[in-house]
């Protein structure tokens, strides 16, 4: 028993020696954080470790940040389907599918799958597929159909981005003239 407690004693001696000669458990204060803010962000951005926000800095990396929030087809097509219950929302793989759908006739529904295929407000943009479900005695059949639907869907997101295309434009100028307004007063 002496000699089990004696043992546990030095390996916990040894272990403490160790680890108390790593140099990771030492803090190194001369790779502290920078305090202001400002540089801090900018050497993160020079060494690849930030964003640009499409050239912060004077330099860009090859890579532009979307966000769903920001993209104008995107939210006129959430807009458009509303209505419906959604089953897989995907931004980075530009799809949303929404649930099977059916207003009077429970033996028949559709689900509405759109698929972006560029970011851009555009006709070929996007794509907009509906299936119709067909039920019968319990018996399901699930077919895409080609129908005025998928284009009413597709035309209407389509007005839907080209009004928040111009809403944020108007958006920009009005803070860009708020800008140019600033900048002269704080000449005098």
């Amino acid at each position: 028993m002496k000699i089990t407690k004696l043992l546990t004693i030095n390996i916990l001696i040894l272990t403490i020696f160790i680890l108390s000669g790593c140099n990771i458990l030492k803090p190194d204060w001369s790779k502290t954080a920078e305090p202001n803010a400002m540089k801090r962000a900018r050497q993160n951005v020079e060494e690849g470790r930030g964003m640009t926000g499409g050239g912060l800095l004077g330099k860009t990396r090859g890579t532009d940040f979307v966000f769903a929030s920001s993209n104008p087809l995107w939210r006129a097509s959430l807009d458009t389907l509303d209505f419906m219950v959604l089953s897989n929302v995907d931004y980075a793989g530009g799809l949303i599918i929404s649930d099977w759908y059916s207003e009077n006739n429970p033996n028949e529904s559709i689900k509405i799958t759109i698929r972006f295929l560029a970011s851009e407000v555009r006709v070929d943009a996007l794509n907009v597929i509906v299936h119709k479900k067909n039920c019968q005695n319990q018996n399901c059949l699930i077919k895409e159909i080609e129908t005025d639907l998928s284009f009413d869907i597709k035309d209407k997101i389509l007005k839907k981005a080209a009004l928040y295309v111009k809403a944020d434009k108007e958006i920009i100028t009005e803070k860009n003239k708020g800008k140019i307004k600033m900048s002269e007063r704080d000449r005098y």
